[in-house]
């Protein structure tokens, strides 16, 4: 299916420029099909704790790509209100991506005015018309030569609006739909800065919504271990008056990130704490042994094993049955 693109900023059809191809219907189904045994799982689902911490990498990476200079490290602190040495600039858009990043959950996604207060929380501090759409023309720069020219200022607000309609009325898988809005947001252009966290940030909205799991998949983290790609992507959707290249690259960003969050090793709990909750979870009332325990709980020793089981007995988490090689646990009410 092809659908007509836009002419200097001047839209012949209510829905962007997409090509479906074989490939992009063939990796939206292999995301169907993860996000299906995400949703049929019997393995404990992911805690707060591990959402936090996909967060701070979706911020951390998201920015780093616009060139902010802060570590994983100083992110977190940050976030946990401790002091840190750097930019201050730097540590502006991090504090301003927390508070969006947090905001994110009372948002539409097809509603403009939600849109304009998220650039306003992301951009606040940073530019004088944060939460405004440009007013005057702008272009990307690549080195020393333009390699965008975005559309003209005037038709920035009905180009969104457009955008958002095709967004809330289209039949299309969400997956499909987000990487679209998100190609889109880069080729308006809508603000004088701020436009690639904004269509990242948006992305991650519409794919949240639509499919719960990928609260825990930091899609960002993703893009910029592939960053020279995804901004060949862009330009090739560019040069191409259709979004199908960058959507295929976005949609293998997301395979690549379920895949991992699929892991069996991708939750590893860090503590005695963690293992035992996770433990409980999965065996409930079931009695297990020490070899159960450990396929449960991750890459640890058998020593650790030992460990995590005697401190739950102690704690009378656990009732334990027989004895070393014999022994048999299970969890108390």
């Amino acid at each position: 299916m092809i659908l007509s693109c836009y002419s200097d900023g001047v839209t012949t059809s209510k829905n962007p420029p997409l090509t479906l191809n074989d490939q992009i219907l063939n990796l939206a189904l292999s995301i169907s099909e993860l996000i299906g045994r995400w949703d049929g799982a019997s393995r404990p689902k992911p805690k707060v704790k591990l959402r936090k911490e996909n967060r701070i990498r979706s911020i951390q990476s998201s920015l780093a790509i616009e060139g902010n200079s802060l570590s994983l490290d100083q992110v977190t602190a940050i976030l946990e209100n401790k002091r840190i040495i750097g930019p201050k600039k730097d540590i502006t858009e991090v504090k301003n991506a927390i508070l969006a990043y947090e905001f994110i959950s009372k948002l539409n996604p097809w509603r403009e005015k939600d849109f304009l207060k998220l650039h306003a929380i992301l951009m606040q501090g940073l530019i004088p018309d944060a939460g405004h759409f440009r007013t005057g023309q702008v272009g990307v720069m690549k080195g020393s030569k333009v390699s965008h020219i975005a559309p003209p200022a005037i038709r920035v607000p009905h180009l969104i609006h457009e955008l958002f309609l095709y967004g809330k009325q289209s039949t299309m898988s969400a997956l499909i739909v987000s990487c679209v809005v998100h190609y889109e947001i880069e080729f308006i252009h809508p603000f004088m800065d701020g436009n690639g966290r904004m269509g990242r940030l948006w992305q991650s909205l519409i794919l949240s919504r639509a499919y719960p799991v990928f609260e825990f998949v930091p899609v960002e983290d993703w893009i910029i271990k592939h960053q020279k790609d995804y901004y060949r992507a862009l330009e090739l959707s560019d040069k191409a008056g259709d979004s199908a290249p960058f959507v295929e690259f976005m949609l293998k960003r997301m395979q690549e990130g379920l895949a991992e969050t699929l892991h069996p090793n991708h939750f590893q709990a860090r503590t005695s704490a963690d293992r035992l909750q996770r433990a409980n979870e999965h065996f409930q009332r079931t009695e297990f042994s020490r070899a159960d325990y450990l396929k449960i709980a991750g890459q640890i020793s058998t020593a650790t094993a030992s460990r995590d089981l005697a401190e739950g007995v102690s704690q009378k988490m656990l009732t334990l049955n027989g004895n070393k090689r014999n022994a048999r646990y299970r969890f108390n009410e």
